[in-house]
C-alpha cells in the first residue's frame, strides 16, 4: 500500500506544472502603499474633503439627508477630527498605509468586504479621487 501511495505522489509530482490553472490577468491592480507623487503634498482642506463634501456628506455626515452610514457605521467624514476616530468598531485611516485603510479600499474597486462606496454609486469616485485619498494616506494622513 504504501509503495503505490508513494509511486502515486512521485507520479503526481511531474503532473504540478501541467494542473496550473491560466486564470488570466489580475483584475484590479496591485495595492502599493507608495505615494503616487511623492513631489506633490496632498492637502486634506485642499483636495480630500471636497470629495467627501461632494460624494458622502448625504451617509455620513450628521447633517446628511439620510445618514444611514453614519447611522449604521459610526463613520463621520465631515472633519479631519472625525475621519481619523474613525468607525465604531475599526479605525479607518491608517497613517502611511494606504492598503491597510478602509477609507482606501471603500472606495476602490472590488472592496474586501461590503459594498463599495459611495453606496448610492454608480458613478463611484474617479480614479483620480481615490489617488488622492491613497496618496493623502500614505503622505501620513496630515491635517493640512
Amino acid at each position: 500500500m504504501r509503495l503505490c501511495l508513494a509511486a502515486l505522489v512521485l507520479a503526481l509530482a511531474g503532473c504540478i506544472d501541467a494542473l496550473d490553472p491560466e486564470v488570466g490577468p489580475p483584475s484590479t491592480a496591485r495595492c502599493l502603499d507608495d505615494d503616487s507623487d511623492p513631489g506633490t503634498a496632498v492637502s486634506f482642506t485642499r483636495d480630500i474633503q471636497p470629495i467627501f463634501d461632494d460624494r458622502c456628506k448625504f451617509c455620513h455626515y450628521p447633517t446628511g439627508g439620510a445618514p444611514i452610514g453614519l447611522d449604521f457605521t459610526g463613520l463621520d467624514l465631515s472633519s479631519y477630527r472625525t475621519v481619523l476616530a474613525g468607525a465604531t468598531t475599526s479605525v479607518v485611516v491608517v497613517a502611511g498605509k494606504p492598503c491597510a485603510s478602509i477609507i482606501v479600499q471603500k472606495v476602490s474597486q472590488g472592496p474586501p468586504f461590503g459594498s463599495r462606496m459611495p453606496l448610492n454609486g454608480p458613478p463611484f469616485l474617479t480614479d483620480g479621487q481615490i489617488q488622492l485619498i491613497h496618496d493623502w494616506v500614505a503622505e501620513g494622513a496630515l491635517a493640512n
